[in-house]
């Protein structure tokens, strides 16, 4: 019964993905053909300049580099910076198969105490 609520849990966020980045995909089209005539509210204004300005950032984690790749691109629409989460300890492909009970997934997933992992690093350039 856990494995397929895992295994539901994981399509689901397959598919949450793969529906944000298809938006952020689209999002990047600029050749429209709708006019806005009224001025830009100050809330719009204010969230134009926060963008310009570099204030945003796109935090990720990217096991097989899915999720590296709709970051990537939604940081470059949002004109803002990403950072990459890496654990010192990179996670196997054997690590990450949430089928076998001894991979390193199921155990943080059993132990929440295996779940604290360790960072490359906190800091953001930039």
């Amino acid at each position: 019964m856990k494995k397929n609520v895992r295994v539901l849990l994981t399509v689901l966020v397959i598919i949450i993905a793969a529906v944000g980045g298809y938006f952020v995909y689209r999002g990047q089209d600029t050749s429209t053909t709708e006019t806005v005539e009224n001025e830009p509210s100050e809330e719009t204004k204010s969230t134009t300049n926060t963008q310009i300005s570099g204030e945003t950032l796109v935090v990720y984690y990217s096991a097989q580099n899915h999720t590296k790749d709709v970051s990537e691109k939604l940081a470059e629409n949002l004109n803002a910076d990403f950072f990459e989460i890496e654990p010192k300890e990179k996670y196997s492909e054997d690590d990450l198969d949430w089928t076998g009970d001894n991979s390193r997934v199921t155990k943080e997933h059993e132990d929440k105490s295996l779940r604290n992992v360790e960072l490359k690093t906190t800091k953001v350039e930039n």
